[in-house]
């Protein structure tokens, strides 16, 4: 497969040449002049090359880089030609800039079929089926209200589908749609050990907003890397949610439901691009600060006001963005440690790419000594960004984090917004981008983002409305931690008992 890859790659670039030169190896210098240095070489960071770069990878071109398509290959191109112009050296598979992976898409096939009485339902456009599985039922339906001890004590839920308002409210550590995500699942749960042989929700008011999100997400089945148990093909009876506009006819009784859902897995290649700028120490070059960010977005999906491609602009072509001018600067003047630049592909898919590269790096993974990981970072108010990692439990290295506030002191002087980062924050922002699955290992990571937005996942989100001037400050905080890091002789020493809550 990785023959396939190579050469699907050599059709993409098309004579693109993937090895930079090597560059002559740097002279170690003394250390009481690397604050010198790292303005210098900050000096390689321009607002107008930041906005070049943006621009042309959130250009309707690029059709908005869905994981796991062609359109994030030739993102992924597209970057590396960009990295191979500024003279970085490749650090991927086999001499180029690439690490190939594949991740698995697991969907209902096209000939799956859903009814409620008289009503035809294509699954995923007009019912949201939760989790693609192989099952066939016909069986009478029952309603049950809102699905209440009182409203079920005097019904037989064997052998029926069982259909029911969503109802309940979210405490305050959880955002509605994880609330709605659980609530579907205890509920199902509950109903089919009484032995329902379905379980339909009908949405509100509230979960209507997110039936139509999802139905973008579900459409497309489920991702994940090969063996994760969300990708496994089963044949468990399902859990569907119903728009709002079902509340109506799905009461009418003595209705039959019926259902041949049928599943397809297959895999896709998928991409990391890795490069380098060698350290100029002779001991300390063999260690790496890693910075972070991901090339894929939603790609194009049910037009929004006549735009159908989710361009993901601040997401993440920001960080996309932001790491090509702080190579510039690293190839401008080169420190002691070795900086590592790496795009993760299939975020969006779930992590994919980091989980991918965590697990199997290009380089020895103990000599990674910090991941700094650049995610939406071009939006919201001029003076105010977020450093996820910063406070327990997410914090798992203080020196590294003392690290990032000296450089905001020193540069941008940001008004740091730490609610984000809290345990209890409903949105799970910690949890949502490449540096989790480096966290997880123990490497001492962090997030530089200026948080969601209206726009977030929306066609929308494009690059005339990203803060250029903002992102170049949130580029030169990432770059100047990541110069202190990889100019002090001690790596960033880790939290004892780090632990995170999920």
């Amino acid at each position: 497969m990785k023959r396939l890859f190579r050469f699907t790659l050599r059709l993409l670039v098309a004579g693109l040449a993937l090895a930079a030169p090597l560059a002559a190896s740097a002279q170690k210098k003394p250390a009481a002049k690397t604050a010198a240095k790292a303005t210098t070489a900050e000096s390689a960071i321009h607002e107008a090359d930041i906005k070049r770069d943006l621009f042309a990878l959130a250009g309707d071109h690029f059709r908005g880089r869905e994981g796991g398509t062609l359109d994030e290959l030739k993102a992924s191109v597209w970057l590396a030609e960009q990295i191979r112009a500024i003279g970085l050296l490749p650090a991927g598979d086999d001499g180029t800039y690439f690490q190939w992976f594949h991740l698995q898409r697991t969907r209902l096939t096209k000939a799956s079929r859903l009814s409620i009485g008289t009503h035809q339902l294509k699954p995923n456009q007009d019912a949201l089926v939760f989790a693609p599985t192989t099952y066939a039922v016909t069986a009478p339906l029952v309603y049950v209200g809102t699905g209440t001890a009182s409203e079920m004590a005097k019904i037989d839920l064997k052998g029926k589908a069982v259909a029911l308002l969503f109802s309940g409210q979210p405490t305050a550590d959880l955002s509605f749609r994880r609330f709605l995500t659980a609530t579907l699942r205890d509920k199902s749960v509950e109903l089919m050990k009484a032995g329902a042989a379905a379980v339909i929700f009908v949405s509100d008011s509230r979960a209507q907003a997110v039936y139509e999100h999802w139905g973008h997400i579900y459409e497309r089945g489920r991702y994940g890397l090969p063996g994760d148990p969300n990708t496994k093909m089963v044949d468990t009876a399902p859990i569907i949610l119903l728009p709002e506009s079902a509340k109506d006819w799905v009461q009418q009784a003595g209705q039959q439901f019926s259902t041949d859902l049928k599943v397809e897995s297959f895999l896709y290649p998928t991409v990391n691009i890795v490069a380098k700028v060698p350290g100029t120490d002779a001991q300390l070059k063999k260690e790496y600060v890693l910075f972070s960010t991901h090339q894929d977005h939603d790609g194009v999906r049910a037009p929004v006001a006549g735009d159908s491609i989710y361009n993901g602009a601040d997401d993440n072509a920001t960080g996309c963005a932001a790491l090509l001018a702080i190579m510039r600067a690293f190839k401008q003047q080169p420190a002691r440690r070795s900086a590592l630049f790496v795009y993760h592909g299939a975020e969006e898919r779930g992590l994919l790419g980091s989980r991918y590269y965590s697990a199997n790096p290009t380089v020895p993974q103990a000599s990674i000594v910090a991941v700094l990981n650049a995610e939406m970072m071009g939006r919201n108010v001029a003076d105010s960004a977020a450093l996820l990692g910063s406070i327990p439990p997410h914090l798992n290295s203080s020196d590294l984090v003392t690290t990032a506030l000296a450089a905001n002191q020193a540069g941008p002087k940001f008004k740091l917004d730490t609610e984000w980062d809290k345990a209890t924050h409903p949105e799970g922002w910690y949890f949502r981008s490449d540096h989790l699955p480096y966290a997880r290992l123990g490497i001492p990571a962090i997030m530089y983002t200026s948080l969601l937005h209206p726009d977030y996942h929306t066609p929308r989100d494009e690059a005339s409305r990203i803060d250029y001037a903002k992102l170049t400050r949130m580029t030169q905080w990432m770059y100047l931690t990541g110069w202190a890091v990889a100019n002090r002789t001690a790596p960033p020493a880790r939290e004892p008992g780090f632990k995170l809550e999920r």
